[in-house]
């Protein structure tokens, strides 16, 4: 005998324990997190996955009939690896170096048969491997030797030169990490004015400590990292803000997908795009081009340049920073304000 459901009984017992177990808004940011795990694999798999140089900026110092021979030779290579050009002699070549105009340098003596390659493994060990295995390779083609010399190492306990990226990388995770707790944690209401402003407050103090903190880990703790200490300071308080007040701005327009955008922004198209494991000679063009405008990148190469090259060529990363945290305060205070000027009216 088939029983009978009453009006409020639902005729279906399991679809019903289905839609109480996954709610069609948990379906959708299931979705949403899948896409996001999907992007981060092609992502991390395309930046990564296959390092070839291209257009490296490269000084040549030679007498100068045999230096644009050999500009136009180190042009002309299959590929395109080196965007080569000449340079008038050793000191410019190291003091463009230490500047971040070219990565390396191929000092020619015509009275001998050996070369000196110039390098910078404190702007990416890999980097400067790459070029002096394409510059050792061509030397034997010509019956010649090549010497290294590096003229800005990477410190000895920074592996791989890598702690530039990974103190970048950890200064990112605690401001969008911090930001979205703020917003979603218990009792935290919609955003006003008010509540918004004192969530940048909240997030400044944040920075400052947090900057502080990791410029202490990576110095004088564990010194992994050379260079000054209240100028990393300064720089970590500056990419926590900047990405905190991205997070709170993408939140207060978008709601809880802005969390899913920071994450694809920040983590999955800016930390393989960064420059970290591999320098941006190395990457793809898509991450090559947009790895200088994210905080990630901004943020590994003004950490590089003040661990070794004297703080030259920041001003463009700190820019980019500076440009992520005055938008993120002017996003997050308009939308605030606007929706509560609807909700005014709306009452």
């Amino acid at each position: 005998m088939t029983q009978t459901t009453g009006a409020d009984t639902p005729r279906n017992p399991f679809l019903a324990e289905v839609k109480d177990a996954v709610t069609p808004r948990a379906t959708l940011l299931v979705i949403g997190t899948v896409a996001l795990a999907l992007l981060f694999i092609a992502s991390y798999v395309g930046a990564l996955h296959d390092p070839k140089p291209k257009d490296v900026p490269f000084g040549v110092v030679a007498p100068q009939a045999a230096a644009q021979q050999a500009v136009t030779k180190l042009k002309n290579l299959p590929g395109d690896p080196l965007d080569a050009r000449a340079v008038t002699d050793a000191a410019t070549a190291r003091k463009q170096i230490l500047n971040r105009d070219i990565d390396g340098a191929l000092l020619i003596d015509p009275t001998a048969t050996t070369d000196t390659l110039l390098v910078a493994t404190g702007g990416g060990r890999v980097l400067a491997t790459t070029l002096e295995t394409l510059l050792t390779t061509l030397e034997k083609s010509e019956a010649r030797t090549l010497r290294t010399l590096d003229v800005a190492p990477a410190d000895r306990q920074d592996a791989n030169g890598l702690s530039s990226f990974y103190v970048t990388v950890g200064w990112c995770v605690g401001g969008y990490l911090c930001a979205s707790i703020m917003t979603i944690s218990s009792g935290a209401g919609r955003p006003t004015p008010r509540r918004s402003a004192i969530r940048l407050i909240s997030m400044a103090l944040v920075a400052i400590t947090g900057g502080l903190g990791g410029a202490l880990i990576v110095g004088p703790i564990l010194n992994a990292l050379p260079g000054s200490i209240a100028a990393l300071w300064g720089l970590g308080a500056l990419i926590i803000f900047a990405v905190g007040a991205a997070t709170l701005a993408f939140q207060a327009t978008f709601g809880l997908a802005g969390i899913g955008l920071v994450i694809l922004i920040i983590v999955i198209l800016g930390n393989p795009s960064a420059g970290g494991a591999l320098p941006p000679p190395l990457l793809p063009p898509f991450w090559r081009d947009i790895g200088p405008a994210l905080p990630p990148g901004a943020g590994t190469w003004a950490t590089r340049s003040i661990a070794y090259f004297k703080g030259n060529d920041m001003t463009a990363s700190l820019l980019v920073l500076s440009a992520w945290a005055a938008a993120g305060v002017a996003v997050t205070l308009l939308a605030a304000w606007l929706r509560t000027g609807r909700t005014t009216k709306a009452r």
